[in-house]
């Protein structure tokens, strides 16, 4: 589990084919590594993510084709920022939402418009998936926790202040960016509970 609170950017250093799997190794910016072990989960851009090798700055880890299939990580290379966050202790603060890193599905950014120092982004998510958007829930997005602001048919609206700009890659996304989605977990878990009911 993780909280959705970016610990550090990091970039990817290298990405290869590994018996038709995809390994990605990461430079782990400001991301301490000493109490990281084989095994251990790592947030990456959202998606949870196995160390199947850890070195002093940097770590690797394998891609199933599922999850290039559902998440952007297909869409990085050598140089790509992404987000990372190490798993959570039991004593850890919960200082986001709990976040497991099990991708949902993608969204597109559609608009970034100013709001004093802070700024409001819009996007444009499957109608498969806004059904579990609520207004002042929480969502994840590239691993980063977020308040929804809005909701309509098409998508939901976020309010990024400026700490969160300047220390995740949304320092780096544009309109027409695509970002990783996790809904929140309550929300699918209650829906499969009523699915059960009826």
């Amino acid at each position: 589990m993780f909280s959705g609170i970016v610990q550090a950017v990091g970039t990817v250093e290298r990405v290869e084919s590994v018996g038709g799997d995809t390994r990605i190794s990461v430079h782990s910016g400001g991301l301490t590594m000493q109490d990281v072990a084989v095994g251990d989960s790592i947030c990456v851009a959202g998606v949870c993510l196995t160390a199947v090798q850890i070195r002093t700055a940097g770590f690797a880890a394998d891609v199933s084709v599922e999850t290039l299939s559902r998440t952007t990580l297909g869409l990085l290379r050598a140089g790509s920022s992404v987000n990372l966050e190490k798993a959570l202790r039991l004593a850890d603060r919960l200082g986001g939402h709990l976040v497991a890193g099990h991708v949902d599905g993608t969204a597109r950014v559609v608009a970034v418009q100013a709001d004093a120092r802070s700024q409001r982004w819009w996007f444009a998510i499957d109608s498969s998936l806004v059904r579990y958007v609520a207004t002042k829930g929480s969502i994840c997005l590239d691993g980063v926790s977020l308040t929804v602001n809005e909701v309509d048919a098409n998508g939901f609206g976020v309010n990024l202040i400026p700490h969160t700009i300047g220390a995740t890659t949304f320092r780096d996304r544009t309109v027409g960016a695509t970002v990783n989605v996790e809904v929140d977990l309550v929300a699918r878990y209650v829906e499969r509970l009523l699915e059960r009911e009826t």
